[in-house]
């Protein structure tokens, strides 16, 4: 089938009458394509494939229900627009569209943390929601292909169950692993590199990077935004995951251990912004203060 075919609706198409069951077998037929593609090292055929899916009508769908019919569905952006009608609905999906797009800034609010601080979230516009959406059809079968095999956090499929298993298995024989040491990453959504993520994540760079630099309206004043991607945000959870792929590496490279102790360390859990480690009792220390975001996006 080819792009004109795939973009265009059925004529007289109504958001009831859309075929929902068809419309996501045509999006995960493309999705596996692209997995295919990855795995077999055919970027320039995966890149082709995430265009089609990204102008298909089948993807546009799927991404204004998902926006449309979720919990937030009643939360407006900065223009204060929501979609409740099906002809509202049905609109959005015509309005998809990658020529002309210009994302609005997001709306900062602030919600309150146990610990008495507050953490930002950052609610983008409808459309913005659907756009990205539509284009985490096309990265999301990359990111599940390419992801660290014990990563858990934001990841379809998986579950604190799954984590609880990985870590029965190298925690309880007597020969495995007795210490657990775990760090969090301060600001982890709103540190990571603007330059490192548009170099890096294979995806629309036109479009992630209209998102990124879109900044926020916070009591009526826009700030622009240098760095991170928001908390609130479709799209950003697989990012921050694509950004943390690969820091089991960096641990190796740049912390060595002496002689003989680099066996004794294990992998265990690498969630959000949160990662943990599974040592022996007679492992190491780290001496360096070099914030995490910045070195492993430098030495990756």
């Amino acid at each position: 089938m080819n792009a004109a075919a795939l973009a265009c609706a059925p004529s007289g198409t109504s958001w009831d009458g859309i075929d929902w069951i068809a419309a996501q077998r045509r999006v995960r037929g493309l999705q596996a394509r692209i997995v295919k593609a990855v795995q077999d090292g055919r970027h320039n055929k995966a890149r082709a494939l995430q265009w089609l899916l990204t102008h298909s009508f089948s993807g546009k769908a799927l991404a204004a229900k998902r926006v449309s019919e979720n919990k937030g569905k009643n939360t407006p952006g900065v223009d204060k627009v929501t979609w409740n009608t099906p002809r509202a609905k049905l609109g959005a999906i015509a309005s998809l569209k990658r020529r002309g797009y210009s994302p609005l800034p997001l709306r900062r609010v602030l919600i309150p943390k146990k610990n008495g601080k507050t953490r930002p979230l950052g609610i983008p516009a409808m459309k913005c929601r659907a756009m990205q959406a539509l284009h985490l059809l096309a990265l999301e079968p990359i990111a599940e292909t390419t992801a660290d095999p014990n990563s858990y956090g934001f990841r379809p499929e998986r579950s604190t169950a799954d984590a609880a298993a990985q870590c029965f298995g190298v925690l309880s024989r007597k020969a495995n692993a007795e210490w657990v040491l775990e760090g969090d990453i301060q600001g982890c959504f709103d540190n990571i590199s603007h330059d490192w993520l548009i170099a890096n994540i294979p995806m629309d760079k036109a479009i992630l990077q209209k998102w990124l630099k879109a900044g926020f309206v916070y009591q009526r004043k826009l700030f622009p935004s240098h760095a991170g991607t928001p908390q609130g945000g479709i799209i950003s959870p697989v990012l921050a995951n694509m950004t943390l792929d690969g820091s089991k590496r960096c641990w190796r490279r740049g912390f060595p251990m002496q002689s003989g102790q680099l066996e004794k360390c294990r992998w265990c859990v690498m969630q959000m912004t949160s990662l943990s480690l599974a040592v022996r009792k007679s492992g190491w220390r780290m001496k360096s203060g070099r914030p995490w975001l910045n070195f492993w996006q430098s030495v990756d």
